[in-house]
């Protein structure tokens, strides 16, 4: 019977990201968890200055562009999507350290669940 949860990663193409990514798997595939690779992404101007001048066609390459970004690390990471655990790819528009700056830090998460990169910033 599968355990009730995700495991949630967050991705960003680095070496660091990459074995967070490999982790998340295996602790995903122990605990029978869904495994959720997120990518966070934002305009390279930045949201402020997006909105004074906003372009949904400009968004929405940028938003393709960050799906392939999380494709691309998932296949650095394990040859494409892993078999061996129910995996969700999930590009968001975010800035990309939101995880860390609005929940918590990765260094002080539970140990269920959330796996990233540790940061000396904490």
């Amino acid at each position: 019977m599968a355990a009730a949860g995700q495991v949630v990663v967050g991705v960003s193409g680095s070496l660091a990201g990459l074995a967070a990514l490999r982790t998340a798997v295996r602790v995903g595939r122990k605990g029978g968890r869904v495994l959720v690779a997120v990518l966070a992404w934002e305009p390279p101007e930045g949201e402020v200055l997006y909105v004074r001048n906003p372009d949904s066609a400009w968004a929405a390459r940028c938003a393709r562009e960050a799906a392939a970004r999380l494709d691309r690390a998932c296949a650095e990471a394990f040859g494409g999507t892993p078999s061996e655990v129910t995996a969700v790819r999930r590009a968001v528009r975010a800035r990309p350290d939101w995880p860390r700056t609005r929940t918590t830090s990765w260094s002080s998460a539970p140990a269920r669940g959330l796996v990233g990169p540790r940061s000396a910033a904490g």
